[in-house]
């Protein structure tokens, strides 16, 4: 297969996106963009900012502007959030301009990987094993659905995911 001139990274929170994009990015010599990045640039604050002051269907309107403005480019690497397939629109714009590789991981990869790191609005709750499990089985689906490649990240590096990623384009 020839190298994509777009390549989406999709997959729940925790599977690797930025970092592996950050890696496909400098290995394809293409431009990365990661979504949440992009929104925060945009506005000014933070993610969790936007969550507790317009909530997720605030962030949600500002993450499909988003994704639509970028996945309109060319020759990108582009890591998004791990809600941007729940929205149609989202799904189809990405699925008609560019590869979209689903990055998979298990639910204790995820517990593992958020622990650190940036907060994560979704995870503010008692349980964040139950909220990652709720998630995976409403978002899973969709991921699969527009797919073009499947990777699984569980206890792998980013290079050896990024490579894997490289010999199956």
């Amino acid at each position: 297969m020839r190298h994509p001139q777009n390549l989406f990274l999709i997959g729940p929170m925790g599977a690797g996106k930025s970092a592996v994009g950050r890696q496909l990015a400098r290995m394809l010599h293409l431009e990365f963009f990661d979504s949440d990045m992009e929104i925060e640039s945009r506005t000014g604050v933070d993610i969790p900012f936007i969550f507790e002051k317009e909530g997720e269907a605030g962030f949600r309107q500002r993450e499909a502007r988003v994704i639509d403005d970028l996945s309109r480019k060319d020759g990108i690497v582009l890591a998004t959030g791990g809600g941007v397939i729940m929205d149609p629109q989202n799904r189809n714009h990405l699925g008609a301009r560019g590869f979209v590789v689903y990055l998979h991981t298990s639910v204790d990869q995820q517990l593992s990987r958020t622990r650190r790191g940036r907060p994560r609005p979704l995870l503010e709750d008692d349980d964040p094993r139950s909220v990652l499990e709720a998630l995976m089985a409403t978002r899973e689906p969709l991921y699969r659905e527009i797919a073009d490649l499947t990777v699984d990240t569980d206890g792998r590096k980013v290079r050896a995911v990024a490579n894997d990623i490289m010999n199956r384009l």
